[in-house]
């Protein structure tokens, strides 16, 4: 762990920040004090204010990513900086409104953001430490869009940010070379960033909570809203070069008042409003078993990741110890990832890939002829990307014995195939992860996916036996009508034929759906009462009951469908090339007469929305060339086919690992037999 420890200008920062703080909290509690003493002896009450005025105050909490060498046209540092981090003031002027009986308003804040921090040190060529810190600071401009979800005092709020640039010195210091100590450090230099942009815009999210200082009694209310908000780096790149960009998390606290119209008397009782109806319904679906299970052929990505700074083989993936080895089975790995039914086919595959080693392992055991090349690359220099490797072969070596003789090794900067030279610098950590690897090549056809050679040349696939997910559509549904109007809270009491009771909620929202497996456990089926219990916002209780049956879901017994997927490169359409042989001699062949052939484009969520969307289709498109021409071919008639491409947003995988994120480039092709 790297301890960095304060300079005088960052002790004086948080020293500053501290005793603001202190100040914020006497001056608060001084007010709230004044404002609570000050008695009423009228009972005039005033409604809650539309227009708040106040003030806001904070700190920034801002993360440095990137790359920044050329400091302004006349100094060009040695060493890139790249990561970094600080502290810096938030404060501004604030108004808000807030829309009469509404869970809506809108607020404006504008004033100082600072935005400093230092950069990690790095070492010079000349062996000689170097530090880069900055003041950057801007007048912000941010209006956003406010929501009370539960009609509360919690709130949620988000909207641009539009922030001019007030300060861009920097601060270059450069030490000397530890093992030369009497070397004179060189002046510390102070200047100013070039190519700053004079004008960000970007965006905010947000949540507060609204703490009232007064009662309805005073005319003049004010309010205490302590906030946190989050900036992301998207659009907040400081500067028209390079790639530095700053992602900013910002707590602290809005002092507020406004003045309330009196609510006049009515001299008349009024009428009392009664509450609307609660119609309380439950769906319970029948959850017969469906008709189409598939049996999937899955890729197998020849990658393995590594965790920043670290050599080791992350815990991610499944190791094992020499006693575990004889029992291990790569044909077992498809059945184990079948057997997990609470699992998606996500969770499904990425336990197959997860076993990546095990299986290489395993392959090179059972043919001794096979050798392999592992290529390590880790953006800090072909000795940490051959130490990774070096890692994966102790592994196979270690544990499944095999002669070291057969695995060469090789360390990289950047592996042969990397995302880094055809990605978007402005999403340079996600790239990064995805080239921080080590590939696994060979020449030995036994490892390899069929007709394919070469670094991005999958391993040879295994086959999942088809699991299924319980579908959304299987769940049990509880509606309370006007439960959204009526009650603050309501909930649910389940009881069995044997008594035994079940709680479900507090809930705010008017339908609820719940997996029949929560309520039936290992059950087939079962009978059940239902209470529904709603809590008005007096704290009155109103009861409505019901019976239901519940039937759990079934999986389908009926194996009629095959799914086969191919991936892709970073940013790759054109990877249609080396499957061809793949789709024609081995895909192709398997497709009945009359088959419905569903073929789905994907990608990850790098790049544009809209050029992630045309990438996807054309992928799904050059799959469907491929494999209409090569069924007219062989003369299977009555094939139909569905293409779509779904971009990133139905992404199979999740995003935050790049082994997630490799196996989302891909296109999905389902075979489905027409029922005789």
């Amino acid at each position: 762990m790297k301890t960095k420890i304060l300079n005088r200008q960052e002790l004086r920062q948080v020293q500053f920040l501290y005793n603001l703080d202190m100040k914020k909290m006497f001056f608060t509690i001084l007010l709230a004090i004044g404002i609570l003493t000050t008695a009423s002896a009228q009972e005039t009450t005033y409604q809650t204010p539309n227009w708040w005025f106040g003030v806001a105050a904070g700190a920034n909490y801002n993360s440095y990513g990137g790359t920044t060498q050329r400091l302004n046209e006349s100094l060009i540092v040695p060493t890139a900086f790249n990561d970094g981090d600080g502290f810096g003031l938030f404060a501004a002027a604030a108004i808000e409104y807030h829309f009469t009986d509404s869970r809506w308003g809108i607020m404006l804040q504008t004033g100082y953001d600072n935005r400093k921090g230092s950069f990690d040190q790095v070492t010079s060529p000349c062996n000689c430490p170097a530090d880069l810190s900055t003041d950057l600071s801007y007048i912000t401009v941010e209006p956003s869009l406010r929501f009370a979800p539960f009609k509360s005092n919690f709130y949620v709020y988000g909207g641009p940010r539009l922030a001019f640039v007030q300060n861009q010195e920097f601060t270059y210091e450069k030490g000397v070379n530890p093992n030369v100590p009497d070397q004179v450090a060189p002046a510390d230099v102070n200047g100013e960033f070039s190519e700053i942009d004079n004008t960000i815009i970007s965006a905010q999210i947000g949540a507060g909570y609204d703490i009232p200082l007064s009662s309805a009694n005073q005319k003049t209310q004010f309010v205490l809203s302590p906030f946190v908000a989050f900036h992301p780096y998207f659009g907040q790149d400081p500067r028209s070069i390079e790639s530095w960009n700053i992602t900013t998390v910002r707590a602290g606290v809005i002092l507020k008042f406004g003045t309330g119209s009196k609510v006049l008397p009515v001299e008349e009782e009024p009428s009392k409003t009664m509450a609307p109806e609660v119609e309380f319904t439950i769906d319970s679906p029948a959850n017969l078993p469906g008709e189409i299970r598939v049996t999937e052929t899955f890729p197998l990505r020849n990658y393995i990741y590594f965790d920043k700074e670290s050599t080791d083989i992350s815990n991610r993936y499944v190791l094992l110890n020499k006693g575990q080895v004889n029992d291990f089975k790569e044909d077992q790995i498809g059945t184990l990832a079948t057997n997990n039914e609470t699992a998606g086919r996500s969770k499904r595959a990425m336990t197959v890939y997860y076993n990546i080693l095990n299986i290489l392992g395993d392959r090179m055991g059972k043919n001794p002829s096979s050798t392999i090349n592992l290529i390590g690359s880790s953006e800090n220099g072909p000795a940490e990307g051959k130490l990774m490797a070096e890692s994966v072969k102790k592994y196979l070596v270690d544990v499944f014995a095999i002669n070291e003789s057969r695995i060469a090794i090789e360390g990289r900067s950047k592996p042969k195939v990397s995302e880094q030279e055809r990605g978007d610098t402005g999403e340079i950590t996600l790239l990064r992860e995805g080239d921080r690897r080590v590939t696994v090549e060979s020449s030995s056809p036994v490892l390899l996916m069929e007709f394919q050679n070469g670094p991005t040349a999958p391993l040879r696939p295994v086959q999942i036996v088809g699991g299924q997910e319980a579908p959304i559509s299987s769940y049990v549904t509880f509606k309370a009508d006007n439960a959204d109007d009526t009650f603050s809270t309501w909930r649910m009491e389940l009881t069995d034929k044997n008594g035994i009771v079940q709680n479900f909620g507090p809930y705010t929202e008017e339908e609820v759906s719940l997996p029949g497996k929560i309520i039936l456990g290992t059950k087939p089926e079962g009978d059940y009462k239902v209470k529904m219990i709603g809590t008005n916002k007096a704290g009155d209780i109103t009861t409505k009951e019901a019976t239901v049956n519940v039937v759990a879901w079934t999986p389908s017994k009926v194996e009629e469908g095959m799914r086969y997927s191919i991936i892709y490169e970073f940013d790759d359409a054109t990877a249609i090339a080396m499957y061809n042989k793949y789709l024609s001699e081995v895909v192709a062949p398997k497709i009945p007469a009359n088959a419905k052939v569903m073929i789905h484009g994907h990608t990850d969520v790098i790049g544009e929305e809209v050029y992630n969307q045309t990438l996807s289709l054309k992928r799904a498109n050059d799959v469907q060339t491929t494999l209409k021409n090569s069924v007219n071919k062989l003369g299977t008639t009555g094939v139909t086919f569905e293409v779509n491409g779904l971009g990133e947003n139905s992404a199979p995988f999740g995003n935050g690992l790049p082994e997630e994120r490799a196996y989302n480039r891909t296109v999905i092709i389902d075979v489905i037999a027409k029922k005789i």
